[in-house]
């Protein structure tokens, strides 16, 4: 007999034993992650942050995961910026391509116009918006 439990929050090794199983199979399956964080960080001459994206790169592609910049940098191109050189650290380490989720209220049409392709949306996520899955090749 099997009991399943619900929570919010599992102990840290119940954590750990079921995402190391799952990583054993994918390694078995598809060979090693090569998972690496990326962040690229834009400061002012103060050093008060600006800008910044967070990503990863696993299985020789960039997931950006974020990409913010701050409401009095917006439309200035560094979002441009940030994300040319994620890309650009991505091709040094060897990625064939970089993939990202954005809500239809956040920036889609931004990342298309940087090269991006739509090849995925889900409607309502969430209700009366969509998220948008796009990717480009590097």
């Amino acid at each position: 007999m099997v009991t399943l439990t619900v929570s919010n929050t599992v102990a840290d090794e119940v954590g750990d034993m079921i995402g190391e199983g799952l990583d054993a199979y994918n390694a078995g399956e598809a060979g090693p992650y090569g998972e690496e964080a990326l962040w690229v960080v834009a400061r002012d001459d103060a050093g008060a942050v600006q800008a910044g994206l967070k990503g990863k790169i696993e299985y020789s592609w960039l997931f950006v995961d974020w990409l913010w910049v701050s409401p009095a940098r917006r439309r200035s191109g560094l979002g441009s910026r940030l994300l040319e050189k994620g890309e650009e650290v991505a091709r040094e380490k060897g990625c064939i391509g970089a993939f990202l989720g954005s809500f239809t209220f956040q920036a889609p049409d931004f990342y298309k116009r940087q090269g991006y392709e739509e090849f995925g949306r889900l409607a309502d996520f969430p209700p009366g918006h969509e998220m948008v899955w796009l990717k480009k090749s590097l």
